[in-house]
């Protein structure tokens, strides 16, 4: 759900992906690269090529419109997902 949601705001590269999950939840680096190449093998994601200044070049990853569709199915089950166990704690104070 988070790399989904990062990449439909704006294009982004591995480790500005990493970087960016990695602002809500601690990550392994080599966590990350797997689910990019699995989004993108399932039609989530398209990839580009970026020359750098700083180095070889970056692929950089953008959302396609079945990731922007399936990033709004996996927002609405956490959401309900959420609100359940929210209700569930709440009912045990």
């Amino acid at each position: 759900m988070l790399v989904l949601s990062i990449v439909n705001e704006k294009d982004v590269y591995g480790y500005e992906l990493v970087e960016k999950v990695r602002e809500a939840v601690d990550v392994n680096e080599g966590t990350i690269y797997p689910i990019l190449k699995r989004l993108t093998n399932e039609g989530f994601f398209e990839t580009y090529l970026v020359q750098s200044t700083e180095g070889p070049a970056r692929k950089y990853y953008h959302i396609t419109l079945k990731g922007k569709q399936r990033q709004q199915e996996v927002l609405a089950e956490w959401n309900v997902f959420s609100k359940k166990i929210n209700d569930f704690m709440e009912g045990r104070k």
